[in-house]
């Protein structure tokens, strides 16, 4: 039997709690390894379960997430740290990387950039929400050198895979322009969502518009 993912998930809202372990139960990958509802009870929990991420909020009672991330980190290290919180002001980011989380999310991010973000992080980088990055990127003075951005190129056969499923194109219509299978587009597609860090069609269309890779007339 493979080995699954454990997720342990910190929140005050049950709600949340409750919402996250569902989305995430739905990843054959991923098992959870449970719940605790302060910053105190995260820690023990930590400890007894050895989770390989924590998703974590930073408002919660008794201890607060920046610090029950530092002492999970402290203590153990190799403990992966999500935070998903509703403050998306540089200095919580900030606090939190410097504290020892690995990735740094909105709540009202897509449930597909959270994977994305597990996913990342499961291969040694950090991650910050794309709705945040260029925030970031113009305060943090810290090192930046493992946090994933969409910064890598992409290749000539990328840009014109992107332009074609921008103008509306189907897999098949771009395999048949192209003279590729459609199994190598779906490739190129994953590839363009993973560089670009973006989720969906509509996200890939409105970054061919903003870049002038299409132009609307």
């Amino acid at each position: 039997m493979a080995y699954k993912t454990k997720v342990l998930i910190a929140d005050d809202h049950q709600i949340i709690r409750q919402g996250l372990k569902r989305i995430l139960e739905k990843e054959s990958w991923i098992e959870i390894a449970g719940e605790a509802q302060n910053g105190r009870e995260v820690i023990k929990m930590a400890q007894k379960v050895q989770p390989d991420f924590i998703i974590v909020d930073i408002g919660m009672p008794e201890l607060n997430g920046i610090e029950a991330t530092r002492q999970i980190h402290d203590k153990m290290p190799w403990i992966k740290i999500i935070c998903l919180s509703i403050h998306g002001d540089y200095h919580f980011i900030e606090d939190m990387l410097e504290a020892g989380a690995s990735a740094y999310l909105l709540k009202d991010c897509a449930v597909d950039e959270l994977i994305f973000a597990i996913s990342k992080i499961k291969r040694g980088k950090r991650y910050i929400a794309k709705s945040l990055s260029n925030t970031f990127l113009n305060k943090y003075k810290g090192d930046m050198t493992d946090i994933f951005y969409h910064s890598e190129p992409l290749t000539k056969r990328e840009n014109e895979v992107l332009q074609l499923i921008a103008e509306g194109n189907s897999t098949k219509q771009i395999a048949e322009k192209l003279y590729l299978s459609p199994k190598t587009v779906e490739a190129h597609r994953k590839n363009l969502m993973e560089k670009l860090n973006l989720f969906t069609l509509q996200e890939l269309t409105t970054y061919a518009i903003k870049n002038h890779i299409i132009h609307l007339d």
